[in-house]
């Protein structure tokens, strides 16, 4: 299979949605369905892909459908007197098709997302890894931070 990386636009929002849906529920039960969930998230990720929106996903496409994907948000930091870059980005929703796994395609992203990051000057980047992910981003230099703290707080209830 020959794939491309681009990047994603609006009108891809349908099909990344069936994807979501595909890559969270193989890991958590789904408290809607696949039509619901479409039809609510696909407008929600059309808006985040317009040209002035600090999201960006980036697509695997391989025989006129999308393999795999990655998504990044660009995170303004407060501007800063000292000699410290003002961006960070956070990756989420990195996902390839089971059927196109052991491909490289999630290298592909993730270089591509980096290389994004080099020219928009971005701190640095973050993202909740899987077990499974690991090893990827391990590969592409990330690490435990020693000088970040998390607070997970307890879900909602009701998310509709």
């Amino acid at each position: 299979m020959t794939v491309t990386i681009r990047s994603a636009v609006p009108e891809d929002a349908p099909e990344l949605a069936k994807m979501r849906y595909e890559f969270r529920t193989s890991l958590n039960h789904a408290t809607e369905s696949l039509e619901v969930f479409v039809e609510r998230t696909a407008p929600w990720m059309a808006a985040r892909l317009q040209a002035s929106s600090n999201w960006r996903c980036w697509l695997a496409v391989g025989d006129d459908h999308i393999a795999g994907h990655l998504w990044l948000q660009l995170i303004e930091k407060i501007p800063n007197p000292a000699p410290e870059l003002e961006q960070h980005a956070y990756i989420t929703n990195v996902y390839v098709s089971p059927d196109a796994r052991s491909e490289g395609l999630g290298a592909r992203l993730m270089e591509m997302a980096l290389a994004f990051c080099r020219e928009s000057r971005v701190d640095s980047v973050i993202l909740w890894p899987t077990d499974k992910s690991r090893t990827l981003y391990a590969r592409h230099g990330f690490a435990l931070p020693e000088d970040m703290m998390e607070a997970v707080l307890e879900p909602a209830r009701d998310v509709h």
